[in-house]
């Protein structure tokens, strides 16, 4: 139960920090909503998405806890962007919507990098120890999983807004109008499995960070 905790919390903690930094970089580039919304706030209950905050990451944990295997995430309520209010509406939008996932890398490096640190720190420690590892282990696995969940090019996730500025225009008008089914597709991605091999390379690429890091800490 303790364990499940810590789950949630780190979930919770890293879908807020994501809508956050769409937030931020739509602020830094002039569009002010989000900061008048209330929604660059630490406030988890300002973020939280029914289905996406609740409802889909506890089906998920059930299934991890019951298999003793599975993928963990989830997604926050959408911070409200007005791209007419950014300098350079195209490419800044594009830009806030790749914050969100860059947020998840650097969440996924820094727990990374705490490993090596609590390692050496609380050394002797058996039980603490053994709580920072594992709050560190899921630190990255679930913030890569973010990640690469959220650079899917399937709207309305933030790949979709990067895929739509690459290509040329009548294509992205074509390709926009996909977001009318992008939650349909995504929830049949989740029940055929058909996410499991992006998320089985999300795994390695978790146990390659971590293990870089703890190398790169001398092994302590």
């Amino acid at each position: 139960m303790f364990e499940l905790l810590i789950i949630i919390a780190i979930l919770l903690l890293s879908v807020m920090i994501h809508e956050c930094a769409h937030g931020l970089v739509a602020l830094w580039f002039g569009d002010d909503t989000a900061k008048r919304q209330g929604r660059l706030s630490l406030n988890i209950i300002r973020h939280i998405d029914p289905v996406g905050t609740i409802v889909v990451p506890l089906i998920l944990l059930v299934f991890y806890l019951v298999a003793g295997s599975g993928i963990i995430f989830g997604w926050a309520k959408p911070v409200p962007v007005t791209a007419a209010k950014l300098r350079n509406p195209a490419r800044d939008y594009t830009l806030v919507s790749i914050a969100g996932p860059l947020s998840n890398i650097i969440l996924a490096v820094a727990f990374a990098g705490i490993l090596p640190i609590s390692t050496a720190v609380l050394n002797g420690h058996s039980d603490l120890l053994s709580v920072a590892s594992f709050m560190c282990i899921f630190g990255v696995r679930i913030n890569v999983i973010l990640a690469m969940f959220n650079l899917i090019p399937i709207p309305p996730l933030d790949g979709s807004q990067v895929l739509m500025y690459l290509l040329p225009h009548r294509l992205s008008v074509r390709y926009r109008r996909l977001s009318r089914y992008g939650i349909l597709l995504i929830m049949l991605l989740i029940v055929t499995g058909a996410l499991h091999y992006p998320f089985l390379l999300a795994d390695y690429l978790s146990r390659a960070l971590l293990s870089l890091m703890y190398h790169a800490g001398g092994g302590l």
